[in-house]
Formats: structure tokens, sequence, C-alpha cells
């Protein structure tokens, strides 16, 4: 039963997190929208929603014992790493640099680990940069469901398969992150009238295409696929050593094998 609390906790924080992003493209027909949203209210209020959902998180893994005090501290140590690290690229040009360590810890500490892990450093690191802004809370939420993205993916006893898989989850949460990231703000930037704007109760399909559109026409599908490129190329070069670091980490600190 506790198990089963835990993992309906990480489905609704990941269900949350997407209805945050993708509302544009679900508003049934008819209904009427104004595009007079002050983003940073919005920001805001998902910020005061974030934050509590990300407590309730830790202390659901508490009560189910799937984080203890010893596990704790391991995450503490790799949201700080990884915002150190996010620090290197942080999305310039495409550079992101954080999502190669969400991803891995996320595989081998499991769902709920990695949504703490991947929103947590994307907090921290901001905090640090003074990247404080409208955008830090969808960052947060999107990065969150990178993390639970990474812990379902299937393990593998070949290494070179393992990291096949991982490179090519990585490649494509990196698209699904940017997409996301640029969804939340497209019904407010994209102007009206045009073939790349937001049609307010319009179908799921036409609002779609039109999005499709905004990316090419403004460039993120190219912002996109550096940070898969950098996302794949650290996954290349690191996952051997990190996942055997990482499984060795789990195993001290009381964490149930995710290997088959």
């Amino acid at each position: 039963m506790k198990t089963l609390t835990s993992r309906l906790t990480i489905a609704l924080a990941a269900v949350g997190s997407l209805l945050m992003f993708i509302w544009p493209l679900v508003i049934g027909a008819g209904t009427s929208l104004t595009q007079s949203i002050d983003q940073a209210h919005l920001a805001q209020s998902v910020f005061i929603v974030l934050m509590p959902l990300m407590i309730v998180t830790v202390l659901v893994e508490f009560s189910s014992g799937q984080i203890t005090a010893r596990q704790l501290a391991v995450l503490g140590v790799l949201t700080a790493l990884n915002a150190v690290v996010r620090l290197a690229g942080a999305g310039t040009s495409g550079i992101e640099t954080a999502f190669f360590l969400i991803i891995l810890g996320a595989y081998v500490f499991g769902a709920g680990f990695g949504f703490l892990l991947a929103s947590g450093s994307i907090l921290v690191s901001a905090l640090i940069s003074g990247g404080v802004g409208p955008w830090l809370p969808f960052q947060m939420m999107a990065a969150g469901l990178v993390g639970i993205g990474a812990a379902l993916l299937p393990h593998f006893k070949s290494s070179w398969i393992t990291r096949g898989v991982l490179v090519c989850y990585g490649i494509v949460a990196a698209f699904i992150y940017g997409a996301l990231m640029t969804m939340w703000n497209w019904p407010f930037l994209a102007g009206t009238g045009t073939d790349v704007s937001y049609v307010a109760g319009a179908g799921l399909l036409e609002n779609l295409r039109r999005f499709v559109n905004y990316e090419v026409f403004t460039g993120g599908l190219v912002w996109d696929a550096g940070r898969a490129l950098t996302t794949s190329i650290l996954l290349l070069l690191t996952a051997p050593a990190l996942l055997a670091t990482l499984n060795r980490a789990a195993n001290r600190a009381g964490f149930e094998s995710r290997q088959r």
C-alpha cells in the first residue's frame, strides 16, 4: 500500500506538471481565452503549487520507506553537484549540461528521486546564477518530467545496450523538454492572426500544427538539437563510470536495486 501511494504521488506530480504545459492543446472547442494573462502571475501560482508538491513527494517517499536519511543525503549531494555542473551551460546556445546526471540519477535511484533531483538542481542553479524568472517553475517541472521518464527505462545486463538506450532517451528528452518550454509561452508570444498563432478553442490537431510551425519559424528545433547533442555526448562519455559509481552509492545508501 505504501509503495502504491508513493507511485500515485509521482504519477500525480507528472500529470500535474504536464498539464501546465499542454493546456493550449487540451482546451475544448468554443472556450474563450484571453491573451492578456500576466505570465509572471501565472508562474508565481505554479511555483506556489510546485513547492508543496515537492515536499509532499519527499514525505511520501519517507513514509513508504523509499528514502531514508542516508538516501536524502545522497539526493542533496547530487542536487548540489548537478546545480554546479549546469552552470557550465545553462542552456546557452542550446548547450545543456544538467540533463545527463538527471537521467543517470533517475535511472539508478527511481522516479521520485529523479523528479526531486531534476527540479531541485534546476532551482539551486537558478538561485546561484541569478536566473530566477517566470520561466523557472516551468524549467523545474519540465526537468522533473525528464527525470521521471528516465526512471521508467528498462534495465539491461549489457552496458552497451544500456548506454544506447540512455543516449536515445537523452535525445528524445531534450526535444520534448524544449517543446514543453516553448509551449508554455507560445500563446502569449506568437501574436494573433498568423499561421503560427495560438487559436483559443481550436481543435487539437490545428493548434498542434500551428505549434510545430512556430517551433520551425523561431528556430526552437535548432536550439533543442544543441541540447540533444550535448546530452548525448555527455552520456556516452560518462555513463559507464557514473552508473557504476551511482549503483555503489545506491547499495550503500540502502536503495532497492533497480538492476535486472
